[in-house]
């Protein structure tokens, strides 16, 4: 039985084969990431040498909030941002939600842990 106190909390966790993007390279298959990804999510992924383990990284951010919430949301409108680091996450027209996010890659992985507080409209 869960206590009454959790009812607005949720938690995701989402693991990403790092593989699954480097088979599908930004350069000739932008259309595929502009679906899942907004500009400032392909700017930061792309400055890097090794872009598809941040790609791989945000996408599993994605899938954990996805599962953290009720509501039903597009992956495109789901932001992830990293300041100082630390990744975060916000949801595009959905401000009643908090998060706490957790990411981390390692040479084949990544994985992403969300957990959700849902406040009243």
């Amino acid at each position: 039985m869960f206590s009454s106190s959790f009812k607005n909390i949720g938690v995701g966790i989402d693991i990403v084969e790092i593989s699954r993007f480097n088979r599908i390279p930004y350069e000739s298959n932008k259309r595929f990431y502009k679906k899942i990804f907004t500009q400032s999510e392909i700017q930061y992924c792309t400055k890097f040498s090794d872009p598809y383990k941040h790609f791989a990284g945000k996408f599993a951010i994605k899938e954990a909030v996805l599962k953290s919430i009720t509501n039903n949301v597009k992956m495109i409108n789901i932001v992830t941002v990293h300041e100082k680091s630390k990744p975060g996450v916000s949801i595009k027209d959905l401000k009643h939600y908090q998060f706490v996010v957790s990411l981390s890659h390692e040479k084949t992985i990544a994985i992403a842990i969300v957990l959700s507080e849902k406040f009243p409209k």
